[in-house]
This record gives C-alpha cells, structure tokens and sequence, in this order.
C-alpha cells in the first residue's frame, strides 16, 4: 500500500470542491506530491482549512460546477488527466432544511462534471465520491459494495443519486470512473461544526458542556482523513492497470462505536474535566446504525486504515488546540 511518486509527478489533476475539509487534504497531498493541480471551488480561502491560505503548488479557480458552460470551459482548457469530483453539499443538517440546493449541487453538478468529461481522450481517470449514505439504511450490516444503493432523505438520496449517475456514465459510455464510500470521515481542517468531532473536541477544550442532537447511541465507523487521502490516490492510480473502472470501493477502520462511546474517547483524550453530555433526543430523519466492510478494499487495492481512532484524535485535538479554531462560536 504505497504512493507511486513517479506516476503522480507533473499529472494533471483537477480537484472539485478542493477548499472542503476532505478536498483540501487531498489537494494538500498532492502538492506534496508535485502533481499540477487546478482545484475548484465555489468559496476560496477558506479561513479555517488544512491548506491555511496555501496556493503555491497550485492553481485555484471560483466556480459553481452548477454552471455547466463553466465546467465545460474549466476542463476544455485545463485538460486533466485525472479527476476527483468531491464538491458537494456535505451536511446532513442542510440538506433537511435545503433539499434543492442539495439535488442541485450533488446530483445535478454531478451530472455537468460527468457529462462534460464523457469521450474526453485526455481523462484516464474519475473518481467520484459517494457516501456510507447512499446505502440507506438495511438490516444486514456491515454494509458491502453489493448492498443496494437506498437513500430515501435528502442527503442520503442524493449521493444515491450521485453514485448512480457515475456508473451509468461507465456502464453505457465507457468513462473510466471509480465510486469511492466512506464512512465519517474526521481530522485537522473539518470546521463544520455539525459534526459530531469537531464539536466534541470544541466544548471539551472549552470546559463546556455539549450537546448531543441524538440518544447517544446510534452506531457509526469513523475514519481519520489522511486514511482515505492515501484510498483516493491509491485507487486512481491502479484504476486503469487493474481494470477497475465501474467498480466502487468501502472505505472505514471497521471499527463501529456509538456516538456516546466516541463522546467518551474524545473527552479521555483532551482530559476535560467535561463527563456528562446533555442528550437532546430531537434527531430525525437519520440513520440509525450504519457500518461498512472493506473487504474489497483491503483485497484489491491493498489497502487499510493506518490510524487508529486514538492517534487519529490525537493529531486532531492537537490541530485544534494548535490553531485556536475552538475559541470561534
């Protein structure tokens, strides 16, 4: 499980959604990487991001991938050999409150990426990212590549959606694209605060009490960033060798806990004197318990998560404390 320095070397990459907590990590890898990068994003210079106002090694570029006739211009110009689709609506919570911004932005901005790349000779790879989400929720857990795509909120039918439309644009005109499901991802940069990390490290390096939306008990897998960075870029660079287009691939730690059991962790590892969360019980429209394999994964492309939850919490309450991102409200 290695990073092929050579093949990533001058390559053409482009990077939708490279200002977004996982999109800036993987532009930050392959700057590292010496890749020629062009990323784009609807908001640029984000304050809080792993990139922290970095744009040396890259080109940046403000757009809506909305705006097919900007897509069409972005790519006719650029001409990327590979491309990672990660822009998106991401939060569960919006999505509830703004259903079409999400259709627009994670099916229909799919769609023009797609559509625009479809017979391009100079594309030889696509990755795309879905989501642990756009399983829905089953009774058969861990969730494998084979279980049926079965979104039935916002969210959740959107990167179903999502996730179809890539391999229809495989299946029936050959892209060479790959369908990536994750499970919660977290590490330094995520500065939605939604999110059940973030949040938790926050109030705990605060000394204040937090909430939680849910009864503490819904089961989830969670998995440090820089983990599914090194999937991508595996993944994209066996693609075309090991005839993997088409195929989608689970990525997590395997390891699923509750949301009190994480609480609990984060807590032990910033030793807040914090104990005690007050249990809101108000969500809805959620996914219970939802858990991946990766059995395709580690099989295939020799992959495996490296980090365990204790060091992945580690790095990332010492990026939070470091960066003084906790003190925002």
């Amino acid at each position: 499980m290695s990073i092929d320095r050579q093949f990533w070397k001058k390559k053409k990459i482009l990077v939708t959604g490279h200002e977004g907590f996982l999109g800036s990590w993987l532009t930050k890898t392959l700057i590292g990487l010496q890749a020629n990068i062009t990323g784009v994003d609807k908001v640029l210079n984000r304050r809080y991001s792993i990139l922290n106002g970095q744009r040396n090694g890259f080109k940046a570029v403000k757009g809506n991938i909305n705006n097919k006739t900007f897509v069409e211009g972005l790519i006719c110009q650029f001409k990327p050999q590979i491309i990672f689709h990660l822009a998106a609506e991401a939060i569960v919570d919006d999505s509830l409150k703004n259903p079409v911004k999400t259709f627009r932005t994670n099916i229909h901005g799919t769609w023009n990426v797609l559509e625009v790349l479809r017979g391009k000779r100079f594309v030889e790879a696509v990755v795309v990212a879905s989501s642990d989400k756009a399983y829905g929720e089953h009774e058969n857990l861990p969730y494998t590549e084979q279980t049926a795509l079965n979104g039935k909120h916002p969210y959740d039918v959107s990167k179903s959606c999502a996730d179809l439309l890539a391999q229809t644009y495989h299946y029936t005109y050959g892209m060479p694209v790959c369908i990536t499901r994750c499970g919660n991802i977290y590490g330094p940069g995520d500065y939605h605060f939604s999110r059940i990390v973030p949040d938790v490290i926050r109030h705990a390096l605060n000394e204040k009490k937090i909430q939680i939306r849910s009864d503490g008990k819904y089961t989830r897998d969670y998995i440090y960033v820089e983990d599914i960075v090194l999937g991508y870029l595996i993944l994209a660079q066996k693609m075309k060798k090991l005839n993997l287009a088409g195929e989608a691939f689970n990525f997590s730690d395997e390891k699923p806990m509750t949301v009190l059991e994480l609480y609990s962790k984060i807590i032990k590892q910033v030793k807040s004197k914090t104990v005690k969360p007050e249990i809101l019980n108000h969500a809805k429209n959620e996914i219970r318990n939802q858990y991946l394999s990766t059995k395709k994964s580690r099989t295939i492309l020799n992959w495996r998560a490296r980090y365990s939850l204790e060091e992945g919490l580690n790095k990332t309450i010492h990026w939070y404390r470091s960066n003084r991102v906790t003190t925002r409200n």
